[in-house]
């Protein structure tokens, strides 16, 4: 009984690792998509949302049949949840995912700035770098790696506000670069609120090994303001 039920835990890692690398392709072909203005790709990300929403739905069925069938109790049990927890978090990255494919097709506005768009790329690199990391340290339940992935998060927040400002410099001098420059902050804004979603399951991870939350992002956002 107690191997099947291990067997079964496994394999919601297993899953739940599945589910993110979707995601982090999400991640990737979004903001390639955002850079080198390829609606099509950006299509792809929208119709492909399906998909990472079907994984959620499927992972929280199996988490809530897992706890029902096998009533698990302390560690097991607080790690069901953290699963269920996690892939909410996933799901959410999705979503951005899906926003950053909706600016690209409704771009409006036809002078471009080129470094604004390589330092989003480049920000973009480390969030799927991060989420790479802390999906590896999900599976095998490394705190001491999720602290170190939650703190990589201060030089995307740093590179967000960076690009902010180069925007609002653009706006000023070029009357004509405002659209464009208001998609460049909400398309960084977009992929910091992707790292804070990683944060959060970095404390996911710790919070499984010491039975506390302890926070590793100083500045959780209140998140809907951004939904499309």
């Amino acid at each position: 009984m107690r191997r099947a039920f291990e067997e079964e835990l496994d394999q919601l890692h297993v899953r739940f690792f599945q589910m993110g690398r979707r995601v982090n392709e999400a991640i990737n072909k979004s903001v390639k998509g955002f850079v080198n203005h390829d609606k099509e790709a950006a299509k792809q990300v929208i119709e492909e949302d399906a998909v990472i929403n079907q994984f959620e739905h499927d992972l929280e069925h199996e988490c809530i049949e897992l706890i029902a069938l096998q009533q698990p109790v302390t560690t097991d049990l607080r790690r069901i949840v953290i699963v269920m927890k996690a892939i909410a978090d996933l799901e959410r990255m999705g979503d951005h995912a899906v926003s950053i494919s909706k600016s690209t097709i409704r771009v409006k506005g036809t002078k471009r700035n080129e470094e604004i768009e390589q330092s989003i790329s480049d920000m973009a690199d480390i969030v799927m770098q991060m989420m790479r990391d802390v999906l590896d340290a999900f599976v095998v339940d490394d705190a001491e790696k999720a602290v170190a992935v939650a703190q990589q998060d201060i030089k995307v927040d740093r590179m967000r506000k960076e690009i902010y400002q180069r925007c609002i410099e653009d706006m000023k001098k070029d009357p004509d670069l405002v659209l464009g420059a208001t998609d460049y902050m909400l398309t960084s804004t977009y992929v910091e609120r992707i790292g804070d979603y990683i944060t959060n399951i970095c404390e996911w991870i710790v919070y499984l090994d010491t039975g506390e939350i302890q926070e590793l992002n100083t500045h959780h956002h209140v998140d809907d303001e951004l939904k499309n």
